[in-house]
């Protein structure tokens, strides 16, 4: 069990307080971090995680294979292929692969924010009717996939004077549009072509809707998923892996169903009342994530992995360098460099502090395996004859 303290709470009750270490052994728990799940399966496993933060192609396959022991990319990719899972735009108006369930769910849930995203571009969207907007891109994508390019070119024939990356940033944000294969499969990505959620993936009879009804999913199962996957959590966590607002609520409706704690500043924090909370001491193996991981971007206050002495220090502008955890938090940096033509893989690591001996054998290990696992199969650039270095030097600024 969590060691814990009690505080008095705001209704004269007391609540357990978790520590920082607490939190941080939770929420590596709940993501799969501890220890790699055997039981489930790559589609299990995004369904757990509600989505894997995907601007980039390789970064799901990456996240994977540090949460499941016998990931194989194949087999994402093969879902990929199936339309068993798609990539679109949900959470945070940021790409995310999803369950064909939760591509049909999670839009609508965070609808209300990506409409409030257009408030940014209205200068560039004078004259434009929004519902005309949506039904000609519409049109265009369903009659085939287009890139951003051939949809802006589409919707300027009807609006020539607006700004085009306006047009096309309203089109993503009023129709729920997947990227189609091929791109985002391993080793044969494409560039990003568009349709809409119901043509990819047919009408929508309910089916999938899981706890919602025609699609629409109900915001306390969102939430309940949410705890599941990155609680113990405040309001204020929640809304920002949503980026959406007056969630308190249905955190009220849902209060008899939670336990509550409170961090060390005295935040209020909801949680599953079965769900783990290991001990602080337990140990956490090291893990090399890609960037954008959910991990990162999925509480307002991050300080649960992320040491206050290393904010900001894995960005560069827009830019986000992939990172590896020591004791369960943030502790630097990665990269790889694939040669193709040679077969020959680097990685570099690049430590924030200064780890001990024991912790680099620990790092080395992980990266052997990561490595291992990433570049053994059959359809990977790196056949058989590959082989990889593991080296400790400069990531950020080489």
């Amino acid at each position: 069990m969590t060691k814990t303290t009690r505080t008095r709470d705001l209704t004269g009750g007391s609540a357990p307080v978790l520590r920082r270490r607490a939190l941080n052994r939770a929420t590596l728990d709940r993501q799969l971090l501890l220890r790699r799940s055997r039981e489930l399966s790559v589609k299990d496993a995004v369904t757990h995680l509600v989505g894997l933060q995907a601007q980039n192609v390789k970064p799901p396959y990456y996240a994977l294979a540090a949460r499941l022991a016998d990931f194989d990319p194949r087999e994402l990719s093969a879902l990929l292929e199936s339309r068993e899972l798609v990539r679109m735009v949900t959470m945070r108006s940021t790409i995310h692969l999803h369950t064909a369930a939760d591509a049909r769910t999670l839009r609508p849930f965070v609808q209300d924010a990506l409409e409030r995203e257009l408030g940014v571009f209205r200068a560039g969207l004078t004259g434009v009717d929004l519902r005309e907007l949506a039904e000609i891109a519409r049109e265009a994508v369903e009659a085939e996939p287009r890139t951003m390019k051939q949809l802006r070119e589409a919707l300027l024939v009807r609006w020539p004077d607006a700004d085009p990356r306006a047009l096309a940033i309203a089109a993503r944000c009023t129709l729920p549009l997947v990227q189609v294969t091929p791109r985002g499969l391993w080793r044969r990505s494409g560039q990003v072509a568009l349709t809409t959620v119901e043509k990819w993936l047919g009408p929508d009879t309910g089916a999938d809707a899981g706890a919602g009804v025609a699609g629409r999913s109900v915001p306390e199962d969102v939430v309940l998923r949410y705890l599941a996957a990155f609680g113990p959590a405040s309001v204020k966590d929640m809304q920002t892996w949503a980026r959406l607002t007056r969630m308190r609520e249905v955190f009220e409706r849902l209060r008899p169903r939670l336990r509550t704690f409170r961090d060390e500043n005295g935040v209020e924090l909801f949680d599953l009342p079965d769900a783990p909370r290991p001990d602080e001491d337990t140990p956490a193996p090291p893990r090399f994530l890609p960037e954008f991981d959910n991990l990162l971007l999925s509480h307002a206050d991050r300080t649960r992995v992320v040491p206050a002495e290393y904010k900001g220090r894995t960005w560069q502008g827009n830019f986000a360098y992939s990172v590896f955890l020591l004791d369960g938090f943030l502790a630097g940096v990665w990269r790889l460099v694939e040669d193709t033509g040679r077969g020959e893989t680097v990685l570099t690591i690049e430590p924030f502090g200064d780890p001990g001996r024991a912790e680099r054998a620990e790092l080395t290990r992980e990266a052997e395996r990561m490595l291992t696992r990433m570049t053994s199969s059959p359809d990977s650039a790196n056949s058989s004859d590959s082989s990889y270095d593991i080296r400790f030097g400069a990531v950020i600024g080489s």
